[in-house]
């Protein structure tokens, strides 16, 4: 059965209930494949690729659904039209009218009075004219939006600091100021640790950690993946910085980033921080002169920071072995050649058939992805993947799927699950793959229950290779912490308590996979 495709006219849905409908119908009987998508170029162009032609504008949605039947497609796209066609409550809660929403940030901020944050989440050529706006009326602007242009981030940032705002982005996942969370944002306790971060999930994996280690954060400031890169030379990361050390809850600056400019570190040592203590985590950091403390992984930044002694992982890591040496008998990989064992060179043996065994490593974060190609490559070989060195099917791969390629016309993987299961039900079951490795991120605006919903592959997957997930949340996030890991484990999972401990014992477990570990 090929894919069949209807137009609904004029309508306009948010994302979030798109992926609700198209949900709906990837479980109706005789479904096997669905796509609800606005009619955007750049989504047709999507859908063109899959084979599915549709004639539909910008204001327009497109259902789509592969179904075994062409009787299953129409009653699919029935119901799809139908879910579409409701409009959702709009009566207060004592079932009265409410008044139309403000169609602007400007207006919204002057009817809300008082109002000095504004959120701007719209496509990124009208992101930059919403985020001025929004300096104009004096607000600090938590700029969700990507796309936006390094000259318009620039002229954003200078703006800002002229008028002493904050501009956080653009690509701003995660902030936390005065208690209240914007974006991906997970339940943490208040306490002395202040986060600047050029990391979304890197922001949220210091934050989750500090709070396993029994200390709180007074407030998190993102600012953009770009901003310690040289041509925007850290112009939020120092204003940030200077809010933290005039915040009398804060007595300790964590910062968070990727490799960023050298110069840009540098000129960070000149910010007057009251004589706060300073501590980094730079992931992928190598070393050379620096202002501050700066440590190369974000658990070690987090403990650092919080005084506290990372966790052991020499059960896991046995236990990891037993596995791995069980399955490469006789699950996914077998045979092989020995050799020196993990860390003394790379794990890049053969199987019988001069195969490699090899890790696979779905990330919802792309700090995570990123920290796990760093971790990855000084022990295994070169990674390929979106995160590493381009798709390369004979290597080692990891997968950031929340970049663009991924995203177009569907949420961010933290909420939509699909594109990830897609990954596992094919490439994660060949038989070269011997090790699966994935990030959980949980808390506001991520997956009600992604442990749930990735369980039922990762346990088929589990019984014929090595699965290791970390679970990036707190037990006082909506999904819990607990919970999660507790769903993973009864699957089959090895669940680690860092993002790069399991990177780290992804690299153990292919390293035994091929016969490169001795007893």
């Amino acid at each position: 059965m090929s894919w069949q495709a209807r137009v609904v006219r004029n309508r306009y849905v948010d994302s979030v209930r798109l992926m609700a409908v198209a949900q709906s119908l990837r479980e109706r009987d005789g479904v096997a494949a669905c796509e609800v998508l606005t009619g955007t170029p750049a989504n047709l162009e999507q859908l063109a690729a899959r084979g599915i032609a549709a004639d539909a504008a910008p204001t327009d949605i497109v259902l789509a659904v592969d179904a075994g039947s062409s009787e299953d497609a129409a009653a699919a796209l029935d119901a799809g039209e139908q879910a579409l066609a409701a409009d959702p409550p709009r009566a207060g809660g004592d079932g009265g009218s409410v008044s139309a929403p403000p169609r602007t940030s400007v207006s919204a901020a002057r009817a809300l009075g008082g109002a000095n944050v504004a959120l701007v989440s719209v496509p990124g050529e009208y992101a930059t004219l919403e985020a001025h706006r929004a300096l104009s009326e004096g607000m600090h602007t938590f700029l969700f939006s990507d796309h936006v242009s390094l000259d318009d981030e620039l002229a954003l940032k200078r703006r800002g600091a002229e008028r002493g705002l904050l501009v956080m982005g653009p690509g701003c996942g995660t902030a936390m100021l005065g208690g209240a969370g914007l974006g991906f944002a997970n339940v943490v306790p208040s306490g002395p640790v202040g986060v600047v971060a050029a990391a979304g999930t890197g922001a949220q994996e210091v934050a989750v950690l500090l709070a396993g280690a029994g200390v709180g954060v007074s407030q998190i400031i993102g600012v953009g993946g770009r901003d310690l890169h040289a041509e925007i030379g850290g112009i939020m990361f120092r204003a940030a910085m200077r809010t933290l050390a005039e915040d009398d809850e804060t007595e300790t600056l964590l910062l968070v980033s990727k490799p960023p400019s050298r110069e840009a570190v540098q000129a960070l040592g000149d910010v007057d921080v009251k004589g706060k203590r300073v501590v980094a985590a730079f992931v992928g950091w190598e070393g050379g002169d620096a202002p501050f403390e700066i440590h190369p992984t974000l658990d070690a930044g987090a403990f650092a920071a919080a005084g506290a002694t990372p966790p052991r992982v020499d059960a896991l890591e046995r236990a990891i072995t037993d596995a791995a040496r069980r399955h490469s008998r006789g699950g996914a990989v077998s045979g092989g050649s020995a050799g020196a064992a993990a860390g003394s060179g790379h794990a890049d043996g053969d199987d019988g058939d001069g195969r490699a065994a090899h890790v696979l490593g779905l990330y919802s974060g792309g700090s995570l992805a990123y920290e796990a190609v760093t971790l990855l490559e000084p022990l295994l070989g070169p990674v390929g993947g979106n995160a590493g060195h381009g798709d390369d099917d004979e290597r080692h791969a990891i997968f950031d799927l929340g970049e663009e390629e991924y995203t177009q016309g569907r949420p961010h993987p933290m909420v939509d699950l699909e594109t990830r299961l897609g990954f596992l039900r094919e490439r994660a079951a060949r038989d070269d793959v011997a090790c699966v490795l994935l990030d959980v991120v949980i808390g506001h605006g991520s997956h009600a229950d992604p442990a749930g919903g990735l369980a039922p592959e990762l346990g088929r997957l589990a019984r014929s290779r090595v699965v290791i997930a970390h679970v990036c949340g707190t037990e006082l996030d909506p999904q819990d912490v607990r919970r999660q890991e507790r769903t993973l484990r009864d699957a089959g999972v090895f669940v680690a308590p860092t993002n790069a401990a399991a990177a780290q014992l992804a690299a153990h477990a292919v390293a035994v996979s091929n016969r490169r570990v001795t007893a």
